[in-house]
């Protein structure tokens, strides 16, 4: 029987959760839900100075606007500290790591012989054989690992494959200091053992701490989880990914009007692919994704794919699905609460109704927005420059000639709105774009906008005709 699944996302919530992050907690995600395991959240904050409340609910809130549910409480590894510090001292107990009483000065003298003699500076060892009786009076001493000194520790890694690191590099570095706090080196390993973490699956930057982290496991006879070290992401350009290529949190993303469904697809193919598949739902993800595809080399962001990829999926999406996708994420976008208090349900269903003709001409839920104007504004409409431009005196004529036509309709809809400026269009030799423009633009205040046909038919006749006898008047 193979073990269970256990995989973990483990952000330190010094900030917001960005976008590596979330393709982190993506590709744990996916690869439990492929192998029907589980994903756990743990909140690495033991760093006191820079984790903060804010960012941790921030974490919680881009996870869950994501949809990357993990199993359990979030477990934070700050509170852990008293199980960090009792392996520490199993360890020293073992023989497996010692007290080291080494001053400040006496650790900067041996950086100083180091750069001098052009090594990376490195603990000498000074205390690993010696007597804890030889301490100075009072000194409170740091533990220290007995890292092996010859040979190789060796990462069996899925992403990068077997990877070597000489051990005369990994030195005996501290995994509980003198003020009796656990470093992250040695607190990782322990909650990865405890919460029986199966798959460690993190960006590449982590992988000399994986060789380190072996050495732990191995000294305290743990069985080593197996890792994937996923390559970062980098900009366009090739460097590595900052605020101005898009290193911004995932809240940010929503303000900016993206689906998570297509974040999540775009993410999904930053550095793994499944043949030529781009679009893809999040059913076909799980059921298509394992870690042995990812790539080694590292992605590329690019904003314009991701906003293709996200028009996309606004077109593929039923049109009630986005319309709620749509009003709940109005509080986010700039200026949003505004527009959102004016959808009561009339608006809501003249949305839905509207939404094919919408839909086709938005990349993102801000487009969208924007191009929902004409169903909620108040008369008379604020017209555009470029709607301004076209309802000249000549235009207002057009309308004019228009209205009484709409007058006498029956039956008010698409086809019958269409017939008759058809009719019109014939019986005065104008071309049906000049007929067409000036009605657009006193039906929405807009230059462009859906098909005008639908845009009468969603607003009715009564608000139609009220419409274009404010721009004849």
């Amino acid at each position: 029987m193979s073990e269970k699944v256990v995989t973990r996302f483990a952000p330190s919530p010094t900030g917001f959760l960005h976008i590596g992050g979330a393709r982190t907690a993506l590709f744990n995600w996916l690869y439990a839900k492929h192998a029907g395991g589980t994903m756990l959240l743990r909140i690495e904050d033991t760093d006191r100075e820079r984790s903060t409340e804010a960012a941790t609910a921030a974490i919680l809130e881009g996870l869950t606007w994501l949809g990357l549910t993990w199993e359990g409480e979030p477990v934070s590894q700050y509170q852990r500290a008293a199980r960090h510090r009792e392996v520490a001292e199993e360890l020293v107990r073992l023989g497996k790591a010692y007290y080291c009483y080494a001053t400040p000065a006496e650790l900067e003298a041996m950086r100083e012989k180091a750069r001098a003699e052009g090594r990376p500076p490195r603990y000498d060892g000074r205390w690993r054989d010696r007597d804890p009786s030889e301490a100075p009076a009072g000194a409170k001493g740091a533990i220290r690992i007995k890292a092996p000194i010859d040979g190789e520790t060796v990462v069996h890694d899925l992403v990068q494959g077997e990877v070597r690191f000489p051990n005369k590099d990994l030195d005996d570095f501290i995994i509980l200091r003198s003020d009796g706090n656990p470093t992250y080196m040695h607190a990782v390993v322990v909650d990865d053992h405890d919460m029986e973490v199966t798959h460690i699956i993190r960006g590449d930057d982590h992988l000399t701490n994986a060789a380190r982290q072996t050495v732990i496991y191995d000294a305290m006879g743990w069985q080593v989880p197996k890792m994937a070290h996923i390559p970062l992401i980098h900009g366009a350009d090739g460097a590595k990914l900052s605020k101005r290529h898009g290193a911004l949190g995932v809240e940010a993303y929503r303000a900016m009007g993206y689906l998570p469904e297509a974040l999540l697809n775009y993410l999904a193919r930053l550095g793994w692919s499944h043949g030529d598949d781009e679009v893809m739902s999040i059913e076909q993800m799980i059921s298509w994704f394992d870690i042995k595809d990812v790539n080694k080399g590292a992605a590329r962001f690019d904003f314009a794919k991701l906003e293709a990829l996200n028009g996309v999926h606004m077109r593929a999406m039923d049109d009630a699905r986005l319309t709620d996708a749509l009003l709940a994420t109005l509080p986010y976008l700039p200026e949003g609460e505004q527009l959102a208090s004016r959808f009561d349900e009339p608006a809501r269903d003249r949305l839905v109704k509207a939404m094919p003709g919408l839909k086709e001409r938005a990349k993102t839920l801000v487009e969208l927005a924007d191009n929902t104007y004409y169903l909620t504004a108040s008369r008379p409409l604020q017209l555009d420059e470029k709607a301004v431009a076209i309802l000249v005196a000549d235009a207002r004529a057009v309308l004019k000639a228009v209205a009484e036509r709409f007058q006498g309709l029956g039956e008010w809809n698409a086809q019958s709105t269409e017939a008759a400026v058809r009719d019109y269009a014939q019986t005065s030799g104008l071309k049906l774009g000049k007929i067409a423009q000036p009605l657009r633009a006193a039906l929405t205040g807009r230059s462009t906008s859906p098909g005008v046909f639908d845009v009468l038919e969603v607003l009715g006749r009564e608000e139609s005709l009220a419409r274009i006898q404010d721009q004849i008047d």
